[in-house]
């Protein structure tokens, strides 16, 4: 029987990581701008990967902490586990992690990430971890006809993907689109695409404790998760309530989503 301290985190190589992703994400996909990857090992075995970078836009999230220059912070881009590791094996690996960050990089004062409510879970593991909960968004995902989730190797997309000129999903419809800038119903009405509504939630982790008092926005308590209905897990409502703002946690949630407007 292994315990959760038998698990053992080391670096990994990007093609390890990336591959173990792709196999064991919700998304599939892998973040281009992940560059520090965990490995969470049994034995000789990976069971899980953690991978830190930049966000996708920095600018957007340097002000969260006045006084933070560019290289001061990370995004935990993706995190992803599979189903072999005991109960808590998840927060203990994120935990230890970030204190080996700490130790080899002490430039670094925080870490963000985002739980993907809409295709996973309300972020479980962060608060199990010692993340502060500091922001939401009503962010909606749309749900591809069969033609359109084959080139997105996936029928869910978030609206950041359609957005960005770089996706083969983006390029299609830009070129069924004719580089129209369309509403929301009327990109659906054309492409057959529904949308699909849900929460996306921000934590945030101080590798250094001192520079909390820098942070710019309200920490939330996580009872506002309940009180918003932004509770879910793989997508579907949670129904359970949190319990005041004790920790919780969600064996299967995992990975975090493109950086959007929270507020």
């Amino acid at each position: 029987m292994f315990r959760v301290k038998d698990i053992v985190i080391k670096l990994v190589p990007a093609a390890t990581a990336n591959a173990f992703v792709r196999r064991y994400h919700y998304s599939g996909k892998v973040v281009n701008n992940s560059r520090l990857h965990f490995g969470a090992f049994l034995g000789d075995r990976l069971h899980g990967v953690m991978s830190f970078g930049s966000p996708l836009d920095k600018r957007k999230v340097l002000g969260l902490v006045k006084g933070t220059l560019w290289n001061e912070m990370l995004e935990l881009n993706r995190m992803a586990f599979d189903d072999a590791l005991p109960k808590n094996s998840e927060s203990r690996s994120l935990s230890v992690a970030l204190r080996m960050i700490r130790k080899n990089a002490p430039h670094i004062k925080w870490v963000i990430s985002f739980a993907d409510g809409m295709q996973c879970g309300d972020g479980t593991i962060y608060r199990a971890s010692g993340f502060l909960l500091t922001g939401f968004s009503s962010a909606s995902m749309y749900e591809l006809p069969e033609d359109l989730a084959k080139i997105n190797g996936g029928p869910i997309a978030h609206r950041l993907s359609l957005q960005c000129k770089t996706s083969t999903l983006s390029r299609e419809i830009m070129r069924r689109t004719k580089g129209k800038n369309l509403t929301n119903s009327e990109y659906c009405n054309l492409l057959g695409m529904k949308i699909v509504p849900g929460h996306m939630l921000r934590y945030m982790y101080f590798l250094q404790p001192e520079e909390r008092a820098n942070l710019t926005v309200p920490v939330l308590p996580f009872s506002e998760i309940e009180k918003r209905g932004a509770g879910m897990y793989r997508g579907e409502k949670r129904v359970a309530s949190i319990d005041g703002d004790a920790a919780g946690f969600q064996p299967e949630e995992s990975g975090s989503s493109p950086t959007a407007t929270l507020q």
